[in-house]
């Protein structure tokens, strides 16, 4: 192995995080014919390929991944995460497809059924025998799952319930896997009994029968051409009065017993609610690393094609200069390959948290870790997906004409996850979640809120230093703590400053919502926070940034010495440098940087642009894309 070749192991190890193994073993198992797509298929084609290529996944094991073992499952419940982000490195259709599958059908059935459930249902989902739906979105509700307009009626007197669609807005849309493979469904429907509304709850509603013809009552209808995923076979589901068993209510968190009366362990409807969807984190989660992954294996295409791509000479040369020694393509492209790098990072301790909170052995007591949970991934995601998309724009850019080839495989990831940024929840309400996560505690975000007592809450919290942070992790505080001072002509090189940017950004930006939100006094809960919403956002995605250097910055201070970390640590840098030069604006204004400074870091972005170009081969090795689903051939290794 040669020196680069160990660098850019040592930094795979590092990016991989605690499933290093796991992924290095799916890594050695990709299969590009049935794990990549074929350019100018039919739609139908399309999801033909995407149908028979999960089965095949299926059949080698993949589904099983992250389910409980008592029913045939393997690895734990993080693992599935770690193996969805090897999975999108490969064709995103599949991806999609997979993920509702195993992930949000699977995954339903899993963490809001019971034994019942588990034991007729799990084996099948698992073998790709049984295909399903994850019926949640509606035509007039998407984000606001609370408001639903679908019902599921208990009748006593047959012990069934009635699903129901009530008006053109409730149907179902979008539903991955609906138009052409479904069999069962998972419904989420407003739960009735005698007592009274129960709040939404998900049933399980057969949808076709085993030859494929559609249930009665049950009217299914085909989305049609999208402007990507063309192998997502995603449609609508309408329900005229479909009966089914009171035992295909999944029922881990609320149910309805042989009487008739409705139980659960959580009295408050708010609450319940909360805690079911909660328990159905992991898909989002799986959006921002599948989304992460994508723009990896499109900055491996531009960045190798940048290294072998001549455009005009320099004077006085014979041969033109390759675009990637133009310090503006290194600009397009490094910086976005230094913020995925650390997305990445950050995306390892949210799995590595989702498994402490929701793995076979975390029980479901620790709720302050959970809401701290849901939290991040609302903002990680977001950041995660528009980060991929910009990326993906931008490589196919850098790769002139070349990159518009569908051959090259940028145009069609580009047209895929578009969509990335508005499934399992649409960015700019999730930057809402997460603000409203760092302001309040739970139990007054879910009741009505009250602009006073919000703001009262917001002030303890800052007084008491309660703002939620990501690590506290004592070599951090050290490196703050020794942070040189803004007026060293240093200062930009050195972690504890760089951490300091983002600290007092984000804190700065809460404190000024929080006496925003006082200033407003009283009013209606809606008018007081949309007149802050642009302050909202702002403080959700500080936040967030400083969550993703955090990780950065503890990754790398945790390396040993030598090339691997010298080298990630420039990456960090150029991270931290290059955010900050785009929100410099924020720091002039707030009195955190000069206009010296200003110039300085520009410099310095410019510097470690340079200073990385010898070393993209190992970066971008060193991201861990399978070369086998690296097809592009302007991607192609040069020898």
């Amino acid at each position: 192995m040669t020196n680069n070749s160990s660098i850019a192991a040592e930094i795979t190890t590092v990016l991989d995080g605690a499933w290093h193994d796991l992924r290095e073993t799916l890594r050695d198992e990709v299969d590009p014919q049935i794990q990549l797509g074929e350019p100018g298929c039919t739609v139908d084609q399309q999801r033909e390929r995407v149908t028979n290529q999960l089965r095949a996944l299926a059949a080698r094991g993949h589904g099983r991944i992250g389910f409980p073992h008592e029913y045939g499952g393997t690895h734990d419940y993080g693992a599935s995460c770690a193996a969805f982000e090897i999975q999108a490195f490969g064709d995103l259709s599949l991806l999609v497809k997979s993920g509702v599958q195993f992930g949000l059908f699977g995954g339903a059935v899993a963490r809001l059924g019971t034994a019942q459930h588990h034991e007729t249902y799990l084996r099948p989902i698992m073998d790709g025998e049984l295909l399903g739906s994850f019926a949640m979105t509606e035509v007039g509700h998407g984000s606001n799952v609370q408001r639903l307009e679908t019902t599921a009626a208990y009748d006593a007197e047959t012990d069934e319930l009635v699903i129901h669609t009530p008006t053109p807005s409730a149907v179902k849309t979008y539903i991955g896997n609906a138009a052409r493979d479904a069999e069962l469904a998972v419904v989420f429907a407003q739960l009735m009994t005698a007592e009274g509304g129960h709040g939404v709850h998900a049933v399980l509603v057969p949808v076709r029968d085993q030859t494929g013809a559609t249930m009665p009552g049950v009217t299914i209808g085909d989305n049609g051409v999208k402007a990507g995923l063309p192998g997502v076979d995603n449609g609508t589901f309408a329900f005229d009065q479909v009966r089914v068993p009171r035992t295909n209510l999944l029922d881990a968190y609320g149910g309805i017993d042989g009487s008739g009366n409705y139980v659960s362990t959580i009295e408050n409807e708010n609450r319940r609610f909360f805690t079911m969807l909660g328990t159905l984190v992991r898909g989002r989660v799986c959006v921002g690393g599948g989304s992460g992954s994508a723009a990896k294996k499109a900055l491996a295409i531009a960045l190798r094609y940048g290294a072998s791509r001549r455009q005009f000479e320099a004077p006085g040369d014979q041969q033109e200069t390759v675009v990637l020694d133009y310090l503006a393509h290194q600009r397009k492209l490094l910086p976005r390959l230094a913020k995925s790098y650390a997305l990445s990072l950050a995306q390892n301790l949210v799995i590595e948290r989702l498994e402490e909170l929701q793995g076979a052995e975390a029980g479901d007591k620790n709720q302050e870790g959970q809401r701290e949970l849901e939290t991040r991934v609302a903002g990680l995601k977001a950041v995660q997906t528009w980060h991929a998309l910009d990326t993906i724009q931008t490589c196919r850019e850098a790769c002139g004409g070349a990159g518009y080839m569908a051959e090259n495989q940028l145009a069609q990831m580009r047209a895929d996850v578009d969509v990335f940024t508005t499934f399992e929840g649409d960015n700019t309400v999730l930057l809402q979640l997460c603000a409203k996560g760092l302001l309040t505690d739970y139990k007054e975000m879910w009741g009505d809120l009250d602009p006073r007592g919000t703001a009262r809450a917001i002030s303890r919290q800052l007084a008491e230093g309660m703002v939620e942070r990501t690590t506290g992790r004592a070599r951090l505080q050290k490196l703050l703590d020794v942070a040189k001072g803004r007026d060293d002509d240093s200062a930009l090189d050195d972690r504890g400053w760089q951490l300091s940017m983002f600290e007092q950004r984000a804190d700065h930006s809460l404190e000024g919502l929080a006496r925003r939100l006082r200033r407003i006094g009283d009013g209606d809960a809606f008018e007081v926070f949309n007149k802050a919403q642009d302050h909202l956002l702002f403080a959700a995605r500080t936040h967030i940034d400083r969550v993703v250097f955090e990780a950065f910055a503890e990754a790398v201070d945790g390396m040993d010495q030598g090339p691997a970390r010298a080298l990630l640590d420039q990456v960090c840098s150029l991270y931290a440098l290059s955010s900050i030069e785009a929100d410099r604006a924020w720091f002039l204004e707030h009195g955190r940087i000069n206009t010296t400074r200003s110039r300085a870091i520009t410099t310095q972005v410019n510097d470690l642009c340079q200073a990385l170009r010898p070393h993209v081969d190992v970066l971008v090795d060193g991201m861990g894309v399978p070369e086998a689903l690296i097809t592009a051939p302007i991607a192609a290794r040069r020898v």
